[in-house]
């Protein structure tokens, strides 16, 4: 079975999409990138050495051929500002893609949807896949994917947090009325049981960064998140039994030999 992430008819073989910040070193953030069998990257435009060929950068790192590049605009606190670096990254060549961020507070680098619906609609009629980083609320949601957005990530928790699922009953709203883009779940994930929960809620993905880079061991931690991701896929599409409050017998009293 085909069973490939498809955003904008572009197919992926792995569901989880991991980021290329706060690694130890380029050589730790390699070896990561590797053992998450991830084929998406992420990489931020306005942190990266662009333009000066003599300093050294991420991208050197990076093979190309291997990993779909996906710029994205961290940092960004106003549409004007998502919009000019995405336009960036485009210009350098990195992409035409961009995981879309406007934030809105630095304390929970909560997104600014009002900025981001701006955004997204500017970049959606210029061109891009527009993949945005956004609240968990289902009306957002519906306004991003008629701005154009190619996707929806909502935050399972605040960035960086590790706090994992904090609002599953807003994600199974999302997931029974958003079907025609991928739902991505972007940020809070702490370790491999919350990438295996937000898989099991019916996401189409994951994306994470901090929860491997700042892991004790990080290409441990990505094997692990790897592994989480394609059981948790797994198990949505199994189908778990129902919860109940008294117990069925594992093996039915009807029909013994007496």
């Amino acid at each position: 079975m085909n069973d490939q992430l498809v955003i904008a008819g572009r197919g992926f073989q792995s569901r989880l999409i991991v980021g290329t910040g706060k690694y130890r070193s380029f050589q730790e953030m390699v070896r990561a990138i590797e053992a998450s069998g991830a084929d998406m990257v992420t990489v931020a435009v306005r942190r990266v050495n662009l333009t000066d060929k003599t300093k050294e950068s991420l991208l050197d790192y990076l093979d190309r051929s291997k990993y779909f590049l996906l710029p994205n605009t961290a940092g960004c606190y106003s549409a004007d500002e998502a919009i000019r670096a995405a336009r960036l990254g485009r210009e350098c060549g990195l992409s035409d893609w961009v995981k879309l961020e406007v934030i809105g507070d630095q304390q929970t680098l909560f997104p600014d949807t009002a900025a981001l619906l701006q955004a997204t609609e500017v970049l959606a009629k210029e061109g891009f896949t527009v993949l945005p980083y956004t609240s968990d609320d289902l009306i957002v949601a519906r306004r991003l994917i008629d701005a154009g957005a190619a996707a929806v990530m909502p935050l399972g928790a605040p960035i960086g947090s590790g706090m994992g699922i904090q609002n599953s009953a807003n994600l199974r709203i999302l997931r029974e009325r958003i079907t025609e883009v991928p739902l991505i779940i972007d940020a809070g994930v702490g370790t491999a049981s919350d990438a295996a929960v937000a898989m099991e809620l019916g996401a189409d993905g994951v994306l994470m960064n901090t929860a491997i880079a700042e892991a004790q061991d990080a290409v441990l931690m990505a094997e692990a998140m790897r592994a989480a991701v394609e059981a948790g896929h797994k198990a949505h599409l199994a189908g778990r039994i129902p919860k109940k409050l008294y117990a069925t017998a594992s093996s039915p009293l009807t029909g013994l030999v007496r």
